[in-house]
C-alpha cells in the first residue's frame, strides 16, 4: 500500500512513523504547507516532499489528511482527483467534508495525544473508523488493526462527542497541570514533586469511577480553605486563575453532592 501523507504536525509525524514499521506500508510523499516541515519528516520516512496541494502524487492507495480542522477541506479541495481512499484523523470534523472531491472517503480518529518528540505505542490506542463505502471497510479496517488491537467503527455524529470528552480529560487537564506548575515554582518549589500526585490520580480512575476518586476541599465545600486558596491567588495577580478555581470548586461541588 502506497501511502501519502498529508500533514506534518505532531499527529501526522506519530501515525507516519508508525505507519512506516507495518509490512507492506510504503509512505510515497508527505505535504504540508510550511516546505521544512515536509522536509524533515519526509526525511525520515524516505518520501518526497511537497508544499503544494495540487501536486500531491494521484497513484497512492490511501492518503491520510492530519491538518487543523480549519485547512481540512480547503486543502482537499485542492488534491488532484485519484482512485486512492482518503481519510482523515479530526474527531470534530464528519466525514463528509470530503464529499464532492471523491467518492472514496473515511476517518481514522486516534483518541490520545500525541508530540512530535514523544513516541507513542499505537497497539494500546484507540482507533475510531469511518467510511463511506461498505467495500472500504474491510481495507481501512484491516490497515487499522495491524496499528492497534483496540479498533470500531464510529458514526460523524457520535464522533464529535468523543472528541469534547477528550477535550475534558486530556487538554483541560493537561492546562491544570501547567497552572498547578506556575503556582509552585513561583513559591520557588520544584515542579517536579507534583508528579507523584499526578501519577496518582491518573491511576485511580483504572480501578474507580472518577466521581467517587474526587478528594480536596470543594467536595465538602470547606470555605475555610477554599477562601485562603483565593486569597493567594489574589497575591500572584492572576484573576483568570482565581475565576477557574471558583468554577472548578462549585462544579466539583455540585457533582459530588450528586
Amino acid at each position: 500500500m502506497n501511502v501519502v501523507m498529508m500533514g506534518s504536525g505532531n499527529l501526522a509525524t506519530r501515525l507516519a512513523l508508525a505507519l512506516r514499521r507495518l509490512p507492506g506500508i510504503r509512505i510515497t510523499q508527505v505535504y504540508s504547507r510550511m516546505r521544512c516541515h515536509a522536509e524533515a519528516l519526509a526525511e525520515c520516512l524516505g518520501a518526497e516532499a511537497c508544499d503544494n496541494p495540487s501536486a500531491v502524487r494521484p497513484d497512492a492507495d490511501l492518503y491520510v489528511f492530519s491538518l487543523k480542522d480549519t485547512a481540512l477541506e480547503k486543502v482537499a479541495s485542492f488534491v488532484p482527483a485519484n482512485g486512492g481512499l482518503w481519510i482523515h484523523t479530526a474527531g470534530s470534523m464528519p466525514m463528509d467534508l470530503f464529499a464532492g472531491y471523491t467518492k472514496r472517503y473515511g476517518v481514522l480518529y486516534p483518541l490520545q495525544t500525541f508530540s512530535k518528540q514523544r513516541d507513542v505505542d499505537f497497539a494500546s490506542v484507540p482507533l475510531f473508523l469511518e467510511c463511506k463505502q461498505d467495500s472500504d471497510r474491510p481495507v481501512l479496517e484491516g490497515l487499522a488493526k495491524q496499528l492497534s488491537g483496540n479498533v470500531r467503527f464510529l458514526p460523524s455524529e457520535s464522533r464529535k462527542y468523543l472528541h469534547l470528552a477528550a477535550v475534558f480529560a486530556c487538554n483541560f487537564t493537561n492546562h491544570m497541570y501547567a497552572l498547578a506548575g506556575r503556582i509552585v515554582k513561583d513559591a520557588g518549589i520544584p515542579e517536579e514533586v507534583l508528579l507523584p500526585l499526578i501519577d496518582e490520580t491518573a491511576a485511580k480512575v483504572h480501578s474507580m469511577p472518577a466521581e467517587e476518586a474526587q478528594t480536596g476541599p470543594a467536595v465538602r465545600y470547606d470555605e475555610n480553605v477554599m477562601r485562603k486558596h483565593l486569597d493567594l491567588l489574589a497575591d500572584t495577580n492572576s484573576p483568570e486563575m482565581r475565576a477557574v478555581y471558583q468554577l472548578l470548586s462549585q462544579s466539583i461541588h455540585q457533582h459530588s453532592k450528586k
